[in-house]
């Protein structure tokens, strides 16, 4: 295995939107900046797979932007540990463990996708709303394959229509939020001309497709893999047949690196000031991991910390003001898809919670902290280390993590001996 140190002005942790926007803004003050991402290819989850396969002149423009500025980036690596106080982090790809040593930190993790547990969540073929979204785009073929959209947020019209797009049917989008909530939302979208014009679009390429609103998926049904799912609007249940469930209920952000370099959290994910500066000094924070907000609002706080992280706070106050309507946006947003309560109710005894472990709800159900449900049932300890089972069970029984230890991802031992040996050779 490969050891040795890079070193760069300004790190950015993660490649989507604002880890794109950053980079670019941080080399055009003349800096130089290394970014590192866990995917093959820069865009994160939304412009997943590459200029290929994302659309609008938006995303045209940075990742051309991105892919001439001059930043050295290394995909398919993930940070395992770092030190706030050293300006430092250990890294690894498939070949390689490394360092880099930097003046400025810009974390740019983005989010994934909230799933809530419900009878045959964890039957095959159902999946997430992204997911199924990234298989497709890797060849998955669906043509012909009917598919129901279930959970919440303007997404599930993006994905409904992509999956058309490539010749699934999709009988129902089922969306848990109910009409006063959307039809207040619709009334500020007049602010949004653009955004208006986008939502009137997926809803007539969806034309064919019933949108079905107070309405979520209550169970998956199916031997061996998906056969039907259970909705339910208010009083009545009925089942529908199908061949992929493709369910979402928002997004939670990635804040594992910042806590490892404790940053201050708060309610939406990694705290942050006007220029984008967390609580550590020298490390930034930009896009979902600060809160979920969509790709315009992501893109804006890559800006700004890339500007501010480049020692240009008067390029960054530029950006304010779009920021700001932006942050609009995304309030109105999280208010008119807010999860209902009913959704606490929908997991029975037996359903798993921690896919990695295996624990069912009744074993968790009375825990009072999230330690409590470590030591007692395992949940959180398998290999995704709590993504997954960490947001369910906040949602439902209010528990929070209370502290990450190093390595943030599950790391080869190679890694974590060669982590060792460059930390001893440093501290010598």
């Amino acid at each position: 295995m490969s050891r040795g140190s890079r070193t760069a002005d300004i790190l950015v942790a993660g490649a989507g939107p604002a880890g794109m926007s950053a980079a670019a803004r941080g080399r055009e003050c003349g800096r130089s900046v290394l970014v590192l991402d866990d995917n093959p290819s820069a865009g994160g989850q939304i412009w997943r797979g590459g200029e290929s396969h994302s659309s609008g002149s938006q995303s045209t423009f940075w990742f051309r932007t991105f892919g001439t500025c001059g930043a050295d980036v290394i995909s398919g690596a993930r940070i395992i540990d770092g030190d706030a106080k050293r300006r430092r982090v250990i890294a690894e790809t498939r070949e390689d463990a490394f360092t880099v040593e930097y003046g400025k930190l810009i974390l740019a993790t983005g989010a994934r996708e909230m799933f809530l547990p419900f009878p045959g969540w964890t039957t095959p073929n159902v999946m997430g709303i992204g997911g199924l979204q990234a298989l497709v785009k890797s060849g998955l073929p669906i043509s012909g394959k009917r598919i129901v959209v279930a959970g919440t947020g303007p997404l599930m019209l993006a994905a409904a229509a992509y999956f058309r797009k490539h010749g699934a049917v999709v009988p129902v989008i089922a969306e848990q939020a109910d009409w006063t909530r959307l039809a207040r939302f619709t009334l500020q979208l007049r602010r949004q001309p653009g955004k208006l014009c986008q939502a009137a679009a997926l809803r007539f390429a969806l034309r064919h497709s019933r949108y079905l609103v107070s309405c979520w998926a209550e169970a998956a049904n199916g031997e061996g893999r998906l056969e039907s799912v259970r909705l339910r609007q208010g009083a009545k249940a009925w089942d529908l047949a199908c061949d992929y469930l493709a369910v979402g209920f928002g997004f939670k952000p990635n804040i594992e690196l910042g806590l490892l370099m404790n940053c201050r959290i708060n309610d939406a994910g990694i705290e942050s000031d006007d220029v984008q500066q967390t609580s550590q000094e020298d490390i930034f924070a930009a896009g979902e991991c600060t809160g979920i907000g969509g790709v315009d609002l992501a893109i804006l706080e890559g800006e700004i910390a890339g500007y501010a992280a480049a020692g240009r706070a008067d390029l960054a106050k530029g950006c304010f003001r779009k920021r700001n309507r932006a942050r609009q946006f995304s309030a109105s947003l999280r208010r008119a898809f807010a999860l209902r309560r009913e959704l606490r109710s929908l997991p029975s005894a037996t359903s798993i919670i921690c896919r990695c472990e295996d624990v069912v709800w009744q074993r968790l159900e009375q825990m009072q902290s999230w330690r409590a449900a470590k030591l007692h049932t395992r949940c959180g300890m398998g290999p995704c280390q709590g993504r997954v089972c960490g947001p369910i069970l906040e949602f439902l029984l209010g528990l929070q993590p209370e502290a990450i230890r190093p390595p943030v991802f599950p790391a080869r031992l190679e890694s974590l001996a060669a982590a060792s040996e460059m930390e001893e050779s440093i501290d010598k």
